[in-house]
């Protein structure tokens, strides 16, 4: 680890005051909803992993799935560059090994598409941005445009040319209505649906799946836009009851004291902090620089339901 290295995005991004909130894991479980309804991505995934299957293997796989992802986009986030470029090159690495059957024509296809890749990426930034600015995070329009420009060096790290992604609202809204007409409910969406209402645990955690995992794949699925609610045929609250109830959840979790939630794995945001400064610690306030009152302080609801 080098001292003093920012890493890819550095404090004075909007990436490093983002991704520290604890809305983060709710965004999370939206994007893997949102992803699972592209046929040929949801195939990839299922068809090269035993998470998403209701046996032990599974159980062991699927919570370390959730925690690799997590560890992932931490260190991408506050890592060093160096550590930064050799988790994207192992993710590149592994990629290029997997490939995926269509069951339709039989054909195999490498699972490292650029079409499935920005898929991917789309979806997650998508979620973080929907998640956090409808749960109250105070992101202006031009900070969210900044976030999404940021994170082109993440779509990078995965073998994506940074070209072809959005880089503003603008152009994410676009690229999601030239995607929407592929999206289906395939039965490997099913499964993941399947698999995030009730992901498998031992016996003797199954209560507090229910007390505490539930609410939290609830919101997921409550803030996804209502296409995925048609698609996926499960009602959904209102869009503004959605928002009411993201607000609330972003301030019993904003409540917790930030250096308790950065106590639990992976502990990203400590080391970063450990080694840039006390100085360097996400917060907010950060975001308040003088070009942001330029900005609209407005906090849309999903725009393409």
């Amino acid at each position: 680890m080098t001292a003093g290295d920012p890493g890819l995005f550095g404090p004075r991004s909007v990436t490093w005051q983002l991704h520290a909130d604890p809305m983060m894991w709710i965004a999370g479980v939206r994007a893997l909803y949102l992803q699972a309804l592209h046929p040929r991505a949801v195939r990839g995934v299922l068809q090269n992993s035993a998470a998403f299957q209701p046996n032990e293997r599974g159980r062991r796989d699927a919570w370390g799935r959730l925690m690799r992802t997590a560890d992932f986009v931490g260190t991408l986030s506050y890592g060093t560059t160096d550590a930064a470029e050799r988790a994207g090159s192992a993710v590149r690495a592994r990629h290029r090994r997997l490939t995926a059957t269509d069951p339709a024509g039989g054909a195999r296809y490498r699972i490292d598409e650029p079409e499935l890749l920005r898929w991917v990426h789309c979806a997650e930034v998508d979620s973080y941005l929907q998640v956090l600015r409808r749960s109250g995070y105070p992101l202006t329009d031009r900070q969210a445009d900044r976030y999404l420009d940021e994170q082109r060096t993440a779509a990078r790290l995965v073998g994506l040319d940074p070209d072809t992604v959005p880089g503003d609202r603008a152009a994410l809204d676009a690229y999601f209505a030239r995607v929407r007409p592929q999206l289906a409910l395939t039965p490997e969406a099913r499964q993941v649906d399947a698999f995030l209402r009730r992901p498998p645990v031992a016996a003797p955690l199954v209560p507090a799946r229910a007390l505490l995992w539930r609410p939290v794949t609830g919101l997921a699925y409550a803030a996804l836009p209502g296409y995925a609610h048609r698609l996926y045929g499960r009602p959904a609250p209102p869009p503004a009851t959605a928002a009411r109830r993201l607000r609330t959840a972003g301030r019993l979790l904003r409540a917790v004291p930030p250096t308790v939630r950065w106590q639990l794995p992976p502990r990203h945001v400590l080391r970063a902090v450990a080694r840039l400064g006390p100085g360097t610690r996400p917060g907010t306030f950060k975001l308040r620089d003088s070009a942001a009152i330029l900005d609209g302080q407005d906090t849309p609801g999903d725009p393409r339901g």
